[in-house]
């Protein structure tokens, strides 16, 4: 596959009548043998960055990448286009190794993918060192980065591939990176000068929405009934909530399992062959589950607890619509998760420097959550990324929050935990506020308080978003070491309460359900058209021909051909191998191969 133009290469191996983006310089600056870090969206074409190059240059490319899963899907989709790639990993069958192992030292691997723990181990940089190599590919390149979510460690002993291979270019790829992990990559790969293609991280499939907790399962029932028959992922803060969730969303009636790394070996492995088989599938999982996810469908992606980073929600945001197609997301918060999160922080053995950045990443992703402004352009900003314009496609862009001062309300909020004594929790302050005789207000003699009553006018569930928003200026805490009693920071407080400024606060009365996300959402600039609406039935002839070959090869459909390659086939309806050759995605090998079988399907549907 050694040799050639990138261009021909990509039109003849992957289908493709040409680059898009950053793509094609990317290529240009590794195929003269320099060294790069390219940082693009989940969807756009990171990949290519290094499989083109790979091709274009002699000898074999190293791919070294974080999860077995990741590795196997990239391997199998590469094997479709008729490349000569293997990877090599703990989970590997003996026999399969032993092949691996001869094809690498018989020369006769184009891309060789490995994990950073074998590649640094048994001697395998002293194989490599006898071969010819045409690059080296560091895919998930945040892991590296001690700023970066996902850090490994052992990526840290990745810098001694300069050293090692000398002349042997370098690309580190990453979808998620903000200034300061993007320089500490470049850092700790050694790669001073390497040149940084950035693209935009702007995803204008995805429709990014956060709505403050209410009833969780009743929220979550409400996005995955919007997408019946679409798989989608549900993150959880923690191993048993994850198996709480997805057994309450299969006594919904939703096909939903567990994923979380305490889970036995065998268990894992038939959830994550179901997710990558194209099954209608929800998966629960924590942040174990997901990384380097090639599946393209994934229609929505939901989180019940927040992440303590904007790279990592972004991250895992990403994995919903790779297909390019308008895609859901929702993350659920709440005071409680505010101050968890920031009591987690204050216990870690970090060095100072490094809970001071984690400390400000934290508070961006709380800005994040109770922004009233656009939510994409707030998000961008975190990766120093400026979005001229509202995106629209946003929570706050479709219904825009209402906003008022709210300093007397705040003063009434304030008081009442200080009267109180500032041990009880909200349910119990809100009760105070509002007049009610509960059993425990009448039993500590808090209905005799001046404050008692003075918040009636207002129903509970402003005095539960007013106490998150104060949670997430600062203003209140949370005693989670203890018995979860609100209580003051005085500091923070004291202007409030002394009415020195206003207040801005969002009236979190509910809004009407959203519409689901539609077809028509903008899609970006450099994304492949949308073909014209296909019949539907041809459409399933498709999809029905691509999981029958995808089964008798044990292979995940997406593998064969993504959705939007049928969909463009169901459009176009070519009549010959020639005109199916034209469709996005059917390069050679699969023309060859599949070429013949779906004209069949094509001559033998009826519309």
């Amino acid at each position: 596959m050694t040799g050639g133009d990138p261009h021909e290469t990509l039109r003849r191996v992957f289908g493709y009548p040409g680059f898009r983006g950053l793509q094609e310089p990317a290529i240009a600056h590794v195929l003269d043998g320099g060294d790069a870090l390219v940082l693009m969206p989940t969807g756009g074409g990171k990949s290519l960055c290094y499989q083109v190059p790979a091709l274009c240059r002699a000898g074999l490319a190293v791919v070294v990448s974080p999860l077995i899963a990741l590795m196997d899907d990239q391997v199998a989709a590469l094997r479709q286009l008729g490349v000569s790639a293997a990877a090599l990993h703990s989970e590997l069958d003996p026999a399969e190794a032993r092949d691996t192992q001869r094809s690498l030292a018989q020369g006769g691997l184009d891309l060789l993918y490995v994990s950073p723990e074998r590649l640094l181990a048994n001697g395998m940089l002293d194989r490599l060192a006898r071969l010819k190599l045409s690059l080296i590919a560091i895919d998930e390149a945040h892991c590296v980065s001690q700023w970066g979510h996902e850090f490994r460690p052992e990526y840290r002993a990745l810098a001694a591939l300069g050293t090692r291979f000398p002349g042997v270019p370098r690309i580190a790829l990453t979808a998620t990176a903000d200034p300061r992990t993007r320089d500490d990559i470049l850092d700790a790969l050694a790669m001073p000068k390497a040149r940084v293609f950035l693209a935009s991280f702007h995803r204008p499939n995805l429709f990014l929405a956060a709505q403050p907790k209410a009833s969780e399962m009743t929220q979550l029932d409400a996005l995955l009934r919007r997408h019946p028959g679409a798989c989608g992922i549900v993150y959880c803060g923690s191993r048993a909530k994850t198996e709480r969730v997805a057994a309450a969303l299969a006594a919904r009636g939703h096909p939903a399992v567990a994923f979380h790394a305490g889970l036995d070996p065998a268990h894992k492995r038939e959830a994550a062959a179901r997710f990558r088989s194209g099954e209608p599938l929800v998966v629960v999982a924590t942040i174990a589950f997901g990384m380097g996810v090639d599946r393209p469908d994934v229609r929505f992606v939901a989180h019940l607890d927040m992440p303590a980073t904007p790279e990592a929600w972004y991250q895992q945001i990403g994995r919903a619509g790779r297909d390019g197609d308008p895609s859901d997301t929702l993350l659920l918060y709440g005071g409680q998760d505010i101050a968890q999160a920031r009591h987690w922080l204050t216990q870690s053995s970090a060095p100072e420097t490094q809970q001071r950045t984690m400390r400000a990443k934290l508070e961006q992703m709380i800005g994040l959550t109770e922004t009233v402004t656009c939510r994409t352009r707030a998000l961008l900003t975190c990766f120093g990324e400026t979005l001229e314009e509202d995106c629209g496609h946003c929570d706050n862009c479709r219904s825009r929050p209402t906003t008022f001062d709210g300093r007397v309300e705040a003063q009434k909020l304030l008081s009442t935990v200080y009267r109180t004594g500032q041990m009880f929790g909200a349910v119990h302050v809100v009760a105070v506020l509002r007049g009610e005789n509960t059993e425990a207000v009448t039993r500590h003699g808090h209905d005799r308080l001046s404050v008692f009553g003075i918040g009636a006018d207002r129903p509970a569930a402003f005095w539960r978003g007013l106490v998150r928003q104060l949670i997430a200026r600062g203003v209140l805490d949370i005693d989670t070491a203890g018995h979860g009693g609100l209580f003051l920071h005085a500091e923070a407080a004291r202007p409030i309460l002394r009415g020195e400024a206003p207040l801005p606060v969002r009236d979190d009365t509910p809004r009407p359900p959203r519409a689901p996300a539609r077809a028509g959402a903008r899609a970006p600039a450099d994304a492949p058209p949308i073909p014209a609406e296909a019949p539907e039935s041809l459409f399933a002839a498709l999809r029905a021909w691509r999981a029958a070959e995808a089964k008798a090869q044990a292979v995940p459909p997406y593998v064969i051909f993504h959705d939007t390659v049928l969909r463009e086939i169901a459009a176009v309806r070519p009549d010959g191998l020639a005109t199916l050759a034209e469709i996005k995605g059917v390069g050679a090998s699969k023309l060859s191969r599949y070429g013949p079988a779906l004209l069949a399907v094509l001559a033998q549907w009826q519309g």
